[in-house]
C-alpha cells in the first residue's frame, strides 16, 4: 500500500512538472488571468489531472487535450491556441504509461529533466501597438480642447431636451 501511493505521488510530482513547465500556464499565472488565486488554481490542477488520469483508463490524446483546453478555460478564462496542448497532453500520456508499466525510475528521470527546465520561465512584454499610441494622442488632444473650452465661459448652457408627444427625446447638434 506505501508503494503504491509513493508511485501515485511520483506520477503526481510528473503532472505537477508537466504543468509547472507548460509556458501557457505559467503565463496565465503570472498575469493574474485566473485571479488572485491563480497559482492555487494552477496547483489544485495538478490534483485533478492527476485525478483525471487515475479514473480513466485508456485516454486518448485528444480526450487529455479536451479537459486540458476546458480547465484553461474555466479557471483562466484562457483559449490555448500555440499549439502546445497535444505536447503537454502528449507528455503527460508518456508519463502515465511509465507509471502504469511501474517503470518508476524512467518516470523520476523524466520528472528531473523537466524541473530542470523549469529555471526557464516564458516572460511576456507587451509593446505599444500604434492604436494606443494614437489613442494618447487624441487624448491629449481631447484634453487641450477641453481645456480652451472652460477658459471661455461666454456661451450658455445647453436648453434642456425637448420631449416630442411621441415620447421621443429630440437630440440637436451644438452650434
Amino acid at each position: 500500500m506505501a508503494a503504491s501511493m509513493a508511485s501515485r505521488e511520483l506520477f503526481k510530482d510528473g503532472v505537477r512538472a508537466v504543468l509547472h513547465t507548460w509556458p501557457v500556464l505559467q503565463i496565465a499565472v503570472d498575469n493574474g488571468f485566473g485571479g488572485v488565486y491563480g497559482q492555487q488554481k494552477a496547483d489544485w490542477m495538478v490534483d485533478v489531472v492527476q485525478q483525471y488520469f487515475q479514473d480513466n483508463a485508456d485516454l486518448q490524446q485528444s480526450e487529455v487535450e479536451d479537459f486540458l483546453s476546458e480547465l484553461m478555460d474555466q479557471e483562466f478564462d484562457t483559449v490555448v491556441e500555440d499549439g502546445s496542448l497535444p505536447q503537454v497532453s502528449l507528455r503527460l500520456l508518456q508519463l502515465f504509461a511509465q507509471w502504469q508499466q511501474g517503470a518508476l525510475q524512467q518516470l523520476q528521470h523524466t520528472i528531473s529533466t523537466l524541473t530542470q527546465n523549469k529555471t526557464q520561465r516564458a516572460k511576456v512584454t507587451a509593446l505599444p501597438t500604434q492604436s494606443e499610441e494614437e489613442s494618447d494622442d487624441e487624448t491629449q488632444v481631447m484634453e487641450c480642447e477641453e481645456s480652451s473650452l472652460s477658459g471661455n465661459r461666454t456661451h450658455p448652457p445647453p436648453p434642456p431636451p425637448q420631449d416630442e408627444e411621441d415620447g421621443w427625446t429630440l437630440v440637436k447638434r451644438k452650434k
